[in-house]
């Protein structure tokens, strides 16, 4: 009997290794034929640990489940939440990028090729590389760490670049708050993401790759350099790729926990082995990017969503999604929210049907005040905006951005200007120091919400400049977005600001 239990950080912080290690236990002590798979995570992260037992060709899910529930477990007696693709939750995804996350062991390569693993490598492999860089483009893939710049005309640029070596680099520094997703894949589903940078690679003419992962992620660095060992004993990486004849190659590289390396071209000097402070652009890092050569730089989810493009083609992938934002969008959904966890759906549902419905509102049972989208530097969208359809240009057009898709719900009971203060505390403290509008401005935005809310409204005109200059002079997105969170909470949350100021008087 085969038995899955996560080994996802997540169900790991909820106990998932006592569970396995019960299971084990009470089996041996009955004499039981099982067999202990260690997955990743389904995403539905209330329910961890999810375990999981297969009847009748269906895998049935329990959750969450205890150590002190496994006898009743095996007996047939703890209460089942049926087959686990039909709960609501999964059953309302669209699941490409993350279609074998949760579903298959993710170190068992045979595994993953008997769940579609590697058809976009051996289809990659039949064509030119023209080829493989015009089906990126086709698929209308655009960066999911959070600029969401159309992935084909950064590899066209690299594929176009003359140069003795070119690289990948994948920037797993997902350094955002309430965000989740790379590590899943990398913790669930790691093979998706070598067979994603093994395609870069032969789009765009490149023969060696580096994942940049946080060092906060240890378990997820221990599955992707045990992947990347099997991989290269296997003939996935090496001098000839699955027997092409064609070369590439990768490492897994630690960074040291700065948020700022997340900006690709800090990453790049980081991986360099310098202090990892933003470059001046141009030259891009296409063009001039790792030791100076032209880099392909691309997110986790970006490269991971590469195999089911070539797999599925092109065109299967556009015909998901909304105006000029294709294909399905990872939803990391965290903070006070009664379902948290990953949903991936097509572009174009709205954000108050995420969070009402599929969220299934707060955790509190308070009414939401506002979610905060795209990270620590995403813009508070209140409830006046849940209409927005969830597209790059929709949430522009909002005053929003979309980011690294996570979401963060706050009940009414938030203060919306010492989210704003946070805001300007966490540039401050993050900020590389390279340019003077993020490492002053940052500092100068703390002092000016300070000011405010000791009851000085004439410091909210000069906050507003501030956060102007920040937007327009810095040279990359720490101090350039900042002002989204910042602006955002003064605009949309007048009444905090003004209750802080009523008070002071």
């Amino acid at each position: 009997m085969n038995i899955w239990v996560p080994m996802d950080s997540a169900a790991k912080a909820l106990g998932a290794d006592e569970v396995a290690e019960a299971v084990l236990r009470e089996a041996k002590a009955r004499g039981l034929d099982v067999q202990v798979i260690r997955n990743g995570t389904r995403g539905m992260i209330w329910l961890e640990p999810l375990v999981e037992l297969e009847r009748e060709g269906q895998r049935i899910g329990f959750g969450a489940v205890a150590p002190e529930d496994v006898p009743a477990l095996l007996d047939g007696r703890l209460e089942t939440l049926g087959p686990v693709e039909a709960i609501p939750f999964f059953a309302r995804q669209t699941r490409l990028t993350f279609a074998r996350c949760g579903v298959i062991d993710p170190l068992d390569l045979d595994d993953y090729t008997a769940h579609g693993g590697l058809a976009g490598l051996r289809r990659a492999i039949d064509m030119e590389p023209g080829g493989i860089v015009a089906e990126v483009t086709a698929s209308g893939l655009r960066g999911r760490g959070g600029a969401g710049f159309p992935t084909g005309i950064k590899w066209q640029t690299v594929a176009n670049a003359v140069a003795d070596q070119k690289y990948i680099v994948c920037n797993a520094d997902e350094g955002d708050s309430g965000t989740f997703a790379d590590r899943m894949i990398m913790e669930g589903d790691p093979f998706s993401l070598i067979e994603g940078m093994a395609i870069a690679g032969l789009g765009v003419g490149a023969t060696r790759g580096y994942v940049y992962l946080r060092s906060e992620y240890p378990n997820a660095i221990r599955v992707m350099e045990a992947a990347v060992r099997i991989a290269r004993q296997r003939g996935l990486l090496g001098p000839d790729v699955l027997g092409s004849g064609r070369a590439f190659d990768m490492q897994i590289r630690k960074g040291a926990g700065a948020y700022v390396c997340g900006e690709e071209t800090s990453l790049l000097n980081s991986l360099e082995g310098k202090r990892g402070t933003v470059r001046a652009k141009p030259p891009l890092p296409a063009l001039e990017g790792f030791l100076g050569r032209p880099t392909v730089v691309n997110n986790v989810i970006s490269l991971a969503t590469v195999p089911v493009i070539f797999e599925k083609g092109a065109q299967h992938y556009a015909e998901f999604g909304l105006g000029r934002s294709r294909g399905t969008v990872t939803l990391q959904i965290a903070g006070n929210v009664a379902r948290g966890g990953l949903f991936e759906t097509a572009f174009g549902m709205s954000l108050g049907e995420v969070v009402n419905d599929i969220a299934g509102g707060t955790a509190s049972g308070r009414p939401v005040k506002a979610v905060q989208v795209g990270g620590p530097l995403g813009a508070y969208m209140p409830v006046t905006k849940f209409d927005t359809p969830l597209g790059y240009e929709d949430f522009d057009a909002a005053g929003g951005l979309i980011g690294h898709a996570g979401l963060v719900v706050f009940d009414d009971s938030a203060d919306m200007l010492q989210m704003a203060r946070f805001a300007m505390e966490f540039c401050a403290v993050e900020s590389c120091g390279k340019c003077t509008p993020c490492r002053i401005g940052a500092v100068r935005g703390v002092e000016t919400i300070d000011r405010i809310a000791a009851g000085d409204a004439a410091a909210i005109p000069l906050l507003t400049d501030l956060c102007e200059t920040m937007k327009d002079g810095s040279l990359c997105a720490l101090g350039g977005f900042t002002p989204y969170p910042v602006m955002s909470a003064l605009t949309q949350f007048p009444d905090d600001f003004a209750t802080q100021k009523e008070a002071a008087e």
